[in-house]
């Protein structure tokens, strides 16, 4: 019964990976796109493509989310917490693609922890879920808005003098640079949370040890899942990010783009902190388009987004303790 159940659980996990991929995939492409530096199939494989390599290059997030968040008992409640978690993590996704808001999968699924954890009267590592999670989701953006302005600042003062023309049209040749990098820094942070997720299943199923490293199938697989969501591509999503909040030409999405992978990469490197690639990148557009001027980001768009950010744990966690409710209605 429970190697079904971890089976399973290991199932759902892939497919919150898989909707993370394609709810994020605009991350990653929707300023190149916008700016046509690349076609929305090119810029889809090259965020697949970059995805699966960031994946690879490191698990200190992972351990943030298998062990820092909540502790699971061993056995069957166990898993259905964690199955439970993923119910509202892929809700909570799925609902936020339907309206093009750009939420924070990442935080749906700490929240779908801690709400599957609470239902399930489990302990909760509030200083982990403050420290790790919290703190990084309110800095994030400021860091994000702040540093994707300044890039900005910088890049119109050195070509202050040049052709606008020529300007731009040299950017839309190396803007497929930092929209690697974002893509990098994507798979970076939000594969490693799907692995952190499996590799809590395996510790509280008996197949794998808390002190354990991530198992490489577990990182495969979580590299690929998040890939193949990435190419299936996010259009809602990328309209909201590429078109609406900002008009954005080529040195303002390099600007952007930069900024936001220099963050995930602190963060995931320095600190293991599982932050949101979406509410980076979003800012760090936000932050670009104010150089302009104030009136050049359409704020009243950028008020619907902030205000999903702030829904997503919550919303995620009541989803997801209904989730472990019905699992152990069924299972338990």
């Amino acid at each position: 019964m429970e190697l079904a159940l971890v089976i399973g659980v290991i199932v759902i996990a892939l497919a919150f990976d898989y909707t993370n991929g394609f709810h994020d995939a605009a991350n990653a492409i929707a300023t190149s796109v916008s700016t046509r530096a690349l076609t929305p199939r090119v810029a889809l494989l090259l965020a697949a493509v970059m995805n699966f390599i960031g994946a690879h290059l490191g698990t200190e997030v992972a351990q943030t989310v298998g062990k820092g968040i909540i502790d699971a008992p061993n056995g069957t409640s166990g898993l259905l917490i964690v199955g439970g978690a993923l119910i509202g993590a892929i809700v909570w996704n799925l609902i936020t693609w339907y309206f093009g808001l750009p939420s924070s999968s990442s935080h749906a699924l700490i929240g779908g922890l801690v709400g599957s954890a609470l239902a399930a009267s489990a302990t909760v590592h509030w200083s982990g879920v403050v420290e790790k999670v919290v703190i990084p989701m309110i800095l994030s953006p400021v860091i994000g808005f702040i540093l994707g302005g300044i890039i900005m600042i910088i890049l119109l003062w050195l070509f202050r003098k040049s052709n606008p023309h020529r300007t731009s049209r040299g950017f839309r040749y190396i803007q497929p640079v930092s929209a690697a990098a974002i893509a990098l820094g994507h798979g970076l942070q939000d594969a490693q949370k799907t692995m952190g997720v499996i590799f809590l299943a395996l510790v509280v199923g008996g197949y794998a040890s808390p002190e354990g490293g991530i198992p490489e199938w577990v990182i495969t697989a979580s590299a690929t899942a998040i890939s193949l969501g990435t190419y299936s591509g996010g259009w809602r999503i990328m309209r909201t990010m590429g078109r609406r909040i900002i008009h954005l030409d080529p040195p303002s999405g390099f600007a952007a783009e930069t900024a936001a992978s220099s963050v995930l990469y602190t963060a995931a490197i320095g600190f293991g902190a599982p932050i949101s690639t979406t509410h980076t990148m979003t800012s760090a557009i936000m932050g670009v388009g104010a150089t302009r001027r104030l009136s050049a980001v359409r704020w009243g768009i950028a008020g619907n987004i902030v205000t999903g950010w702030v829904l997503t744990i919550p919303a995620a966690a009541v989803v997801a303790a209904l989730g472990y409710f019905l699992l152990n209605l069924i299972l338990g």
